[in-house]
């Protein structure tokens, strides 16, 4: 009827021009109480007072949607797929490889070197993607490239390889270190490769980290 004032919805909203704003503002407050690992989609949806189908609807995702909210320019689990798309034999290399081009690149390149600045420079983002590499890459890379190695030697083996790869990238890209700023891909990938070769193979590493009484595993 003309004039009368239809009653105000309640309940939860659906899509607005601004929803995807208020999830990622919701989804850095939790990420930053509860960390990634205790943070939920269905946490943030109520937080954000929206369904959790449309947080999947724009972020798939908890991975997207930490990734969308700390401004992550690359997916690493995308990576690590393209890392271990060929032999066992060839992972290091390709490793090192596609982490070197994706720094490199024209693309990506001065956008990651922008996010580590920024993770680095403050507490709370650096805290955030401790727990996220944590929680999915190392668990993730340990699953692809080691196969039926016990948990906590596949943890130490993939943690050497990560903190190889950031310090390269570190002497390479914050610090600009010569000659290794400088240096060809091709030429610093034949350098490295092999130690990353070394730590996924863990030679040197049972005694050095685990002592005499180290779990047992089935060799990778």
């Amino acid at each position: 009827m003309p004039g009368e004032s239809r009653p105000a919805r309640t309940g939860r909203r659906t899509g607005r021009p601004d929803t995807r704003s208020e999830i990622l503002r919701a989804a850095r407050g939790l990420f930053a109480e509860r960390g990634f690992r205790g943070t939920s989609i269905r946490g943030v949806a109520a937080a954000a007072a929206v369904d959790p189908a449309l947080v999947h609807h724009y972020f798939g995702t908890k991975e997207g949607l930490f990734r969308a909210a700390l401004e992550m320019p690359i997916d690493p689990e995308a990576l690590i797929g393209e890392i271990v798309a060929g032999t066992p034999e060839e992972a290091p290399w390709r490793l090192v490889e596609t982490f070197l081009r994706v720094w490199d690149s024209a693309e990506t390149g001065s956008a990651m070197v922008g996010f580590l600045r920024r993770v680095l420079a403050d507490q709370q983002a650096t805290d955030l993607v401790r727990d996220f590499i944590g929680a999915v890459l190392l668990r993730t890379a340990a699953d692809r490239l080691l196969g039926d190695v016990a948990p906590a030697e596949a943890e130490a083996r993939i943690g050497l390889v990560v903190s190889q790869m950031l310090g390269l990238v570190v002497v390479r890209k914050v610090l600009i270190v010569e000659p290794i700023a400088s240096m060809p891909r091709s030429e610093l990938t034949a350098a490295v490769a092999p130690t990353i070769a070394r730590y996924l193979r863990g030679d040197d590493l049972e005694l050095a980290v685990f002592g005499p009484d180290r779990p047992p595993h089935v060799s990778a």
